[in-house]
């Protein structure tokens, strides 16, 4: 991989990722490699200001934070083809994201880390993403997790009624708080949260999860990655309905308005440093499953 030019994202409000990303630029920079600074947060994207001012995208970038983090970068590097290099730095779950400790990998310190990328010595991982499109404007937006479609007003019951077409195929109407519409990457997200199923970030495919349906009947569903939905409000004209991307605000749907959602022309690009990764045991690292942690016990002698 080639070095040139690097950003290094860090978490908003992380007084840790901020050190971290001033220690690296400072280490980046005895190398003569090119480096930009940047906060990101929800009040803070760097992106079209970084872009602007440093003339193209770069060769790699670091994010220094938690999933949240990691979310906005693919969100805008995806497109651009930008490898994305993540550190959980000041985050939480971080399931996107490497021990903070492969920052000082090897004996040499962060020196080994830059070698090592330069030297190839990384997998890429390919993640799906999603797009949504409305018919009330061109805007596309992006998302690495997913989609969700919520009650946009908090003065009246958080409920909302939501027709879903699949392939040109009503499938279903869901009256509930909502629906989640995610990718394997999100399935252990908001998702998750919902009742969800979880997937393998391998498998292409997109998950349809209804927010506390009314109905037993409305289940969660898994549909090929080639399925193209569709989604629209229903109801009074008071019953708006935001759409939220990743955890950011998208926009908001008038009932009658339509919201197609289909896999993004984009991956985003991750870059791997453990040789031999296995999400399963991030798996079970992260959630705290219970068997993982009777399996780590001592055998009594």
């Amino acid at each position: 991989m080639r070095l040139d030019t690097v950003w290094l994202i860090h978490r908003a409000a992380s007084q840790a990722a901020l050190r971290q990303a001033r220690r690296s630029a400072e280490t980046l920079r005895e190398q003569g490699v090119r480096v930009a600074v940047a906060m990101s947060g929800a009040s803070a994207n760097p992106f079209p200001g970084l872009l602007a001012d440093e003339g193209g995208p770069p060769d790699l970038a670091v994010v220094l934070g938690g999933d949240g983090t990691v979310l906005g970068a693919a969100r805008h590097l995806a497109p651009l083809g930008v490898p994305i290099l993540c550190f959980n730095v000041g985050g939480h779950f971080g399931f996107l994201t490497h021990e903070r400790k492969l920052l000082s990998h090897g004996g040499e310190g962060e020196q080994d880390l830059w070698q090592r990328l330069r030297d190839d010595r990384f997998a890429l991982e390919r993640r799906m993403m999603l797009e949504a499109r409305t018919d009330r404007s061109d805007a596309v937006y992006a998302a690495l997790n997913d989609f969700y479609f919520r009650p946009g007003l908090d003065e009246v019951s958080p409920t909302c009624v939501l027709e879903l077409e699949i392939d040109g195929e009503v499938v279903d109407q869901y009256r509930g708080d909502g629906l989640i519409i995610s990718t394997a990457t999100g399935s252990t997200g908001y998702s998750m949260a919902a009742g969800g199923p979880i997937l393998h970030p391998g498998v292409e495919a997109i998950v349809v999860n209804p927010i506390c349906p009314m109905s037993l009947s409305s289940r969660p569903v898994v549909v090929p990655p080639r399925a193209q939905l569709a989604v629209w409000p229903l109801g009074e004209a008071s019953r708006r309905v935001r759409l939220w991307n990743d955890g950011a605000h998208a926009t908001v749907l008038e009932p009658g308005d339509r919201c197609d959602v289909r896999r993004s022309p984009h991956h985003a690009l991750m870059v791997l440093l453990e040789q031999s990764p296995s999400y399963y045991r991030t798996l079970t690292r992260k959630l705290h499953w219970a068997g993982s942690l009777t399996a780590a016990e001592p055998s009594p002698n």
